[in-house]
């Protein structure tokens, strides 16, 4: 072959446009002008066009070029990417190490002791990035997809090409093993510090909002509907682990006849097979304690590493003890993220103000000076109730403790200035007698710390009720945020639920913060919500007290919105986890004016069409949780657990409560649910699923 061949001017030109690719993207010192680059390209492309037989799939020309999209697609599991349980703190790690022991030990397992401990852990940096799986067919890569909920994830697998870290084809390298049939990678995508913080000097200069932590800038990224906004990004992969692994095409997911036995070789056979693995984040040990002194050693020096980090990753290393532990409630029993102790700012209330919610209540806001905690700059936090701010005793101008653990609301701990007795505080704050909105009257609910507004045409009412009427978990229209929603009701297209389904494409489009697209867009959005269950229409509803699960609880019992609405308030409290005051609630929403007004519109002339409610199925179905004191796990997360398994979730004390999940500090529910002979049991108890005998 010739220097002047194309193969070897194929060759040349992948290799500089390679490098100049890193000199760009990674680098930022690019060492040729534009233009330069862009003839290179063009050669590159041009002879593999007229070359088919010398396609690589690793090209750089393979990595740039889709055309942007309007949308991304689905892509639907074979393996769901399970959540790992959360532990804070070294005595939650070795509660873990204690929960495998006696799972293990009482099925009588002992494992393959010549060759590995058992009880071996791997453990690895957590890095704060977007969780993605890579997709590998006969070596070639053919699909990307983030997490998403586990089972359906978004295809991003143009903007992944783009990522000079994802290879777009394993190389056959006899000395790495055989390339499997199928193969899923997963990892993480992140942007580091400096490529973070230049990204943001970037933006600043062109006027456009900066990102607020490296996490979202990643986010963000491969999320862009046109790749080339991807490729101009300077995102890493770190991966840590396999999904579907099919050898020859036939061996069952994800425990076939696997060519490694424990984590460590998962992760060193995908390092010989090209992919980026984080060694030096990464360790394994014999024993937990070993594990709990990485864990204090990573956390010491976080602040000193190129990316952020959240805590670190713990597994079991052999993978037939992983296949023994299994799964529970969607997360591997084998694993689990160590979460760093939750961060704290302090910071001054510059002023407490007053929102008013969809059903009227009232909720002070402390209005802080803006203080970074991990990465995200925090102006507001909840106070919650007047309650609340009685107790905790917080004023205008108080020195106070901020604390944002993981994606929770930033709540105040506490007033530093009411616990040090400072001179010269400010008045103590009280909530108004008249709605800050429509100045009507505010009255506290009986039994309750909320204070409502009692104006029934309350416009700050009115938008927050569409705003929940529209959410993903109500009725799901996609395209109607707030802002749209504000739009809408003060150009008076939108007043009511009903109204929705009267909009037209040309009143739309005409609107400021929409146009012709996001005008065809939403009215299909709108389309697409007409035929919802019955348990989402209800909870669309905002009746007080009508959560989410106990919305699907009344549709199967009751089947259709007009049993419901006339159901007398016996037969409402005749539902397991309905008492007296929810059903007084239910009741009183159908009677109003309002309540009749919104389901009569929503109803006439066909314009829902409401589907009966699936029966509820699962490990949890007919059972009754209550939760109570600090989790550690998100609330949200634990309920959603107990309702994907078919239970319930109350939100007090009752003998229709079959368990009592007690996190720290779970204060006086624990005596009463021993006086009621409810069952107690702890968060991990509650994750195993394994409850001994029930209530």
């Amino acid at each position: 072959m010739t220097r002047g061949s194309p193969r070897s001017r194929i060759r040349e030109l992948r290799r500089l446009i390679r490098y100049h690719n890193d000199r760009y993207y990674r680098d930022d010192a690019p060492v040729i002008p534009d233009a330069e680059y862009d003839a290179l390209f063009r050669e590159l492309a041009r002879l593999e066009e007229a070359h088919p037989e010398l396609f690589d799939p690793d090209s750089p020309t393979q990595r740039v070029g889709a055309e942007p999209v309007e949308t991304f697609g689905t892509v639907v599991r074979e393996l769901p990417m399970l959540s790992l349980q959360n532990a804070f703190g070294e005595g939650e790690l070795r509660e873990f190490d204690a929960r495998i022991r006696r799972h293990l030990e009482s099925r009588g397992y002992s494992g393959d002791r010549g060759r590995v401990d058992p009880f071996a852990y791997t453990a690895e940096v957590k890095i704060d990035g977007l969780a993605v799986e890579l997709t590998y067919e006969k070596g070639a890569f053919v699909r990307g997809a983030t997490r998403g909920d586990g089972v359906r994830g978004e295809d991003v697998t143009a903007n992944l090409k783009t990522i000079p870290d994802v290879p777009l084809a394993i190389p056959r390298n006899s000395s790495a093993g055989p390339v499997p049939g199928v193969l899923d990678v997963r990892g993480e995508i992140f942007m580091d510090r400096n490529d973070f913080a230049g990204l943001n000097r970037g933006r600043e200069r062109l006027g456009e909002a900066a990102f607020a932590n490296p996490r979202n800038a990643a986010a963000g990224s491969v999320r862009q509907l046109d790749p080339r906004v991807t490729a101009s990004r300077r995102l890493r992969l770190w991966v840590y682990g396999i999904g579907r692994i099919d050898p020859g095409a036939s061996a069952p997911p994800p425990f076939g006849p696997l060519p490694f036995a424990t984590h460590r070789d998962v992760l060193d056979r995908l390092h010989a097979w090209g992919f980026p693995v984080n060694r030096d984040g990464t360790r394994g040990f014999l024993d937990i304690e070993g594990v709990i002194a990485f864990y204090r050693e990573v956390e010491a020096g976080k602040d000193s590493l190129p990316y952020e980090i959240d805590g670190i990753v713990v597994k079991v290393d052999e993978l037939g003890v992983q296949r023994e532990l299994g799964e529970v409630a969607r997360s591997p029993r084998w694993a689990i993220a160590a979460k760093f102790s939750p961060d704290r700012a302090e910071t001054t209330v510059e002023e407490i103000v007053v929102s008013v919610g969809r059903t009227g209540t009232l909720t002070p806001v402390a209005i802080l000076s803006p203080v970074t905690v991990r990465g995200v700059k925090v102006r507001r936090a909840t106070l919650h109730n007047q309650d609340n701010v009685d107790a905790k005793d917080i004023r205008v101008g108080d020195r106070v403790v901020i604390q944002r653990a993981g994606d929770v609301i930033p709540e105040v701990v506490e007033s530093l200035s009411a616990k040090s007795g400072a001179p010269g505080r400010g008045a103590p704050f009280r909530l108004p007698d008249r709605c800050p909105i429509c100045g009507s009257a505010v009255t506290r609910v009986a039994g309750e710390a909320a204070h409502r507004c009692t104006g029934t045409d309350c416009v700050a009412r009115r938008k927050e009720s569409l705003r929940h009427f529209v959410s993903k978990n109500a009725m799901d229209i996609d395209g109607l945020g707030p802002k749209v929603l504000s739009t809408l009701v003060d150009e008076g297209l939108v007043a009511e639920p009903a109204d929705l389904y009267r909009l037209e494409r040309e009143p739309l489009a005409g609107l400021d913060r929409l146009g012709e697209k996001s005008a065809d867009n939403l009215v299909r959005a709108v389309e697409r919500s007409r035929t919802p269950t019955l348990g989402r229409f209800l909870f669309a509803l905002g009746i007080p007290h009508v959560g989410e699960h106990l919305s699907g609880v009344l549709a199967r019992r009751f089947g259709t919105i007009e049993a419901i609405r006339t159901a007398a308030p016996e037969e409402l409290s005749a539902v397991h986890e309905v008492g007296p005051e929810v059903a007084r609630s239910i009741r009183d929403y159908f009677e109003s004016a309002e309540g009749r007004r919104t389901v009569d519109h929503l109803l006439e002339n066909r314009t829902l069409t409401i589907r009966p409610e699936p029966a509820a199925e699962g490990v949890f179905a007919g059972k009754t949780f209550l939760f109570t004191g600090t989790l550690g796990l998100p609330r949200a997360k634990a309920k959603e657990i107990v309702r994907r398994g078919g239970g319930t979730v109350a939100t007090a004390i009752s003998r229709r409560v079959d368990y009592l999940v007690a996190g720290e500090n779970p204060g006086s529910k624990i005596a009463k649910a021993k006086e009621m002979g409810i069952r107690v049991i702890s968060e991990r108890e509650f994750l195993e699923g394994d409850f001994g005998g029930g209530a």
